[in-house]
């Protein structure tokens, strides 16, 4: 069976202090990017995977984000009194996720191509896979300094180090969450477990990819769009 997630988390609650001072007196997700919120160009790739529930996890100037997204089919799991970093984020929302495996994703970047979430669901196998991660190569990334975070073997597992990026995008079985003690900590603590049971996998992202999570990031998407 493949049991594809019908859910999304979408992390929105950060300080975006790479940002300076466009997110003096705005949260991240609501600076513009093309003419639009880059929240809601991440937004707009979940129709077409038929993802049914969506959460946003919320902490830094909460409710300009509550009022930009107010209206719509979108849960928010409120991080004001501190902020959870991505797995105590997801662990938090996950009596609103529901239970299965759940697409994740970043709202400070822009994907171009195939649509990230549409390449995930075609390549989750729910039966041997407990994440799967979109990577990119090099040549396809666009607005990151460094190195690569992945590498990905024959049968598609992935290892640390290498060349190739993670994308902000994925599906992951959280049940393993509750076995971490800490209250706020990464998803890298989830990834290693599930690289050392051999369950975690990648694929490579056909299409573009920019970090908006720095100023010079807008420009490059903005390019990158049209």
């Amino acid at each position: 069976m493949r049991n594809l997630p019908r859910s999304l988390m979408l992390f929105a609650a950060g300080f975006g202090t790479r940002m300076g001072a466009l997110t003096a007196h705005q949260p991240k997700p609501l600076i513009p990017v093309a003419g639009r919120a880059l929240i809601d160009h991440a937004l707009d790739l979940t129709g077409p995977a038929g993802v049914e529930r969506v959460v946003v996890n919320t902490h830094y100037r909460a409710a300009q984000l509550r009022a930009h997204l107010e209206g719509r089919n979108i849960a928010i799991s409120d991080e004001s009194d501190r902020i959870l970093e991505t797995g105590g984020g997801l662990r938090k929302a996950l009596p609103l996720l529901g239970a299965g495996p759940v697409y994740t994703l970043n709202s400070d970047a822009v994907w171009t191509g195939a649509n990230p979430l549409v390449e995930l669901s075609a390549a989750w196998d729910g039966e041997r896979m407990q994440a799967l991660l979109l990577l990119g190569r090099a040549e396809g990334i666009r607005g990151r300094k460094g190195g690569g975070d992945f590498s990905l073997d024959c049968d598609s597992r992935i290892s640390r180090g290498g060349d190739l990026t993670y994308l902000g995008a994925q599906i992951l079985c959280p049940e393993g969450l509750h076995d971490i003690d800490e209250d706020v900590f990464s998803l890298n603590r989830l990834w290693d477990a599930q690289i050392a049971a051999g369950t975690a996998y990648g694929i490579l992202h056909e299409g573009l990819w920019c970090d908006v999570g720095h100023p010079e990031g807008i420009e490059i998407a903005e390019e990158m769009i049209r």
